[in-house]
């Protein structure tokens, strides 16, 4: 496990290849349209997260590909217990320091440094269609979570058409730059069931929550 913070004298790029936090700064875009639809995900994100809390309102909570912080603050609003990671990346840590609170460190979602079940809830948001490898990393957030699985992706192809239909991406036929696992809403609930029993499924527009437990 590294240290919270490292310093930020690194290369920008320190993962070559990768995309490192939000394409687009969405959580605070001046788009009214993408500001309305985020706020709307964001409401169902924390009733999702509220209904965790009510099963277990203390323990440990992992954000994995926490990107700036936004989404590990509104987890430390619930739970004391926060740690937040995301791959290398100086520009990142310079937004960790903006939004202190969270332990926040680096590691790769299909490596995680940490022991079986050592954490009661893990959460990834629009994390799992960034993976060149899926499947091990939702093997991975299973087996260091003892309960809970919050996890959102963009619901295709409702994400991409909406892309095309705003003259983003044309050249990848409204592909995001960084998207490279696609799932409609039933394979992505199938995809979650392989790890752990779906519990709840929230639909908003673009994007699909999933709410699966362990045990």
């Amino acid at each position: 496990m590294t240290d919270t913070i490292p310093p930020a004298d690194a290369p920008e790029r320190e993962t070559p290849d990768v995309i490192t936090g939000n394409h687009h700064h969405k959580y605070e875009s001046g788009n009214p349209a993408i500001r309305y639809l985020t706020r709307r995900f964001l409401a169902r994100l924390d009733g999702v997260f509220d209904q965790v809390m009510a099963e277990t309102p203390r323990g440990r909570v992992l954000e994995v590909g926490c990107g700036e912080g936004m989404i590990a603050k509104r987890l430390l609003q619930r739970w004391a217990n926060v740690t937040a990671l995301d791959l290398p990346d100086a520009s990142l840590r310079g937004w960790w320091r903006e939004h202190p609170g969270p332990h926040y460190l680096h590691a790769d979602a299909s490596r995680l440094p940490f022991p079986d079940g050592f954490f009661d809830v893990v959460v990834a948001v629009e994390v799992m269609e960034h993976l060149t490898e899926p499947d091990r990393g939702l093997q991975e957030m299973a087996r260091v979570s003892s309960g809970h699985l919050v996890l959102s992706v963009p619901r295709e192809p409702i994400f991409r058409t909406a892309n095309v239909l705003g003259g983003r991406h044309l050249h990848d036929w409204g592909n995001t730059p960084g998207h490279l696992n696609h799932w409609s809403t039933p394979s992505f609930v199938k995809f979650v069931s392989q790890a752990a029993g779906v519990r709840a499924v929230e639909k908003p527009l673009p994007w699909t929550i999933a709410w699966a437990r362990r045990g």
